[in-house]
């Protein structure tokens, strides 16, 4: 039996105590009055913390136990609970050998990439990572939800008796990146223009020359967006204000700021700094705002890249962060250039297919990033459409209710294909028939190909 512990809540949503996921920390603190729970509001004070960190430290020295609570945000924690990372690691408190866990409630849109994120950050700084918790926002409110979350904690005590975390790989000693050379500047060729977003810092020149060589090789104006420069008022805090009309409850005008200067442009370049296994807080804060748009793939058909400075092929998770993004809302990936190994002909690579995107409006078909992700957004949105009516008229306009029971005539033959095959005698009188019946409608499209073919 696990002895007493002094269990500190890292509450990383932006509502404090009104958070949905906070109420299973509460009612395992319940269940397990043997343990001292302690919350500290990360999320809804992080201004706070910046000014004065001193509670924290005292608190995660106290602690036996870290448990990060938040909801998802766009494929990852909130950007409050972003920066309070910064913060913890700038700190210099040693977290060695502290065990760490985490739980998340969320309608499991890319709550994987979320738990990824936290996790890298805590084997970073040495920690002992027990497997978190990952829930749906309803699940408190059912029998089999409240017994997951039971069990879930009931498992944190035994690794914890037991010694067991999850494993830490060996680290691996890095090559340096790469410099990247200047040349020339070309004439444009075009007058699309390229939207280029980034946090760049004048201590950041790395980051810096690779944005300049972009700018230098892609025939398209570009426009570039220094995150940075924009007087954001804060983070997004889940508050749905603009969920009927796209509103946005701060008054700092990035909404219309986000839809007239940037949802416009021909492409979108994302050029940041790898930190803490992200693409940092600022960025994230930029990722969480844009849910004024709500669910709403707006920029579909947009191709986008990426300018990396950083040993991005270590980070796994910030990877299927990137292709799921773009996956999601429809935007054909043209690359991700990183100064690891030759950044000049990366740069100039992606340059290259983000140009052919924007030319030939090239759009990849979904992989199961994609289709995965757009199928929790329908359920989701149908469900709510209530509540969430721009999102819902915009799903009804671009025939994103593709809903399988839709498709009466499949269901119909389906039913017919499983009566012929269930009967050995008609699946036997039937030989090769069917499999020709399968290929039929592809025969009728490679004939027509060729006859198209023969006109020319």
């Amino acid at each position: 039996m696990v002895k007493k512990m002094k269990v500190l809540v890292i509450n990383g949503s932006p509502k404090g105590e009104y958070s949905v996921t906070l109420q299973t920390v509460k009612y395992l603190e319940i269940l397990f009055k043997g343990h001292q729970f302690e919350v500290l509001h990360v999320g809804q004070k992080i201004r706070q913390y910046e000014k004065d960190f001193s509670p924290v430290i005292k608190a995660v020295k106290e602690a036996d136990l870290l448990l990060f609570s938040y909801p998802v945000y766009t494929f990852a924690a909130p950007s409050q609970l972003h920066r309070f990372i910064e913060l913890l690691k700038a700190s210099g408190v040693s977290l060695e050998g502290k065990f760490v866990t985490q739980l998340t409630t969320s309608k499991h849109f890319y709550d994987i990439t979320a738990h990824g994120y936290i996790r890298d950050n805590c084997q970073e700084m040495k920690m002992n990572y027990i497997h978190g918790l990952s829930a749906d926002m309803d699940d408190l409110t059912t029998k089999k939800g409240q017994k997951e979350a039971r069990d879930f904690f009931a498992y944190v005590e035994w690794c914890i008796s037991h010694h067991l975390y999850e494993t830490i790989k060996p680290e691996e000693k890095k090559k340096p990146l790469q410099p990247v050379s200047l040349p020339q500047k070309e004439k444009r060729q075009s007058e699309k223009e390229v939207v280029l977003i980034t946090d760049l810092t004048q201590q950041q020149t790395q980051l810096k020359d690779m944005i300049q060589r972009f700018c230098s090789v892609m025939p398209a104006k570009i426009k570039i967006v220094n995150l940075r420069e924009y007087p954001f008022k804060g983070g997004c805090i889940g508050c749905f204000h603009c969920a009927v009309d796209g509103t946005c409850i701060y008054q700092d005008g990035f909404d219309q700021y986000l839809r007239t200067e940037i949802q416009t442009a021909d492409a979108i370049v994302y050029a940041f700094s790898i930190k803490d296994h992200s693409m940092g807080s600022l960025f994230k804060l930029y990722d969480d705002r844009q849910f004024c748009n709500g669910h709403r793939t707006v920029t579909m058909g947009i191709p986008v890249g990426y300018l990396v400075n950083g040993h991005y092929s270590y980070e796994v998770n910030l990877q299927m962060i990137i292709e799921g993004r773009a996956q999601v809302g429809g935007n054909f990936l043209a690359g991700v250039a990183c100064d690891e190994i030759n950044p000049d002909q990366e740069i100039d690579k992606m340059a290259a297919r983000l140009f052919y995107g924007m030319k030939k409006k090239y759009v990849q078909p979904s992989n199961f990033y994609g289709v995965g992700g757009m199928k929790i957004f329908r359920d989701l949105i149908w469900l709510m459409q209530g509540m969430m009516k721009a999102d819902h008229q915009f799903y009804k306009k671009h025939g994103q209710y593709d809903f399988p029971q839709k498709k009466a005539g499949t269901m119909l033959m389906m039913y017919f294909v499983g009566a012929i095959i269930s009967s050995p005698k008609l699946k036997a009188k039937m030989g090769p028939t069917m499999n020709e019946g399968m290929l039929a409608p592809y025969k009728k499209v490679l004939k027509r190909a060729q006859q198209t073919r023969g006109k020319k």
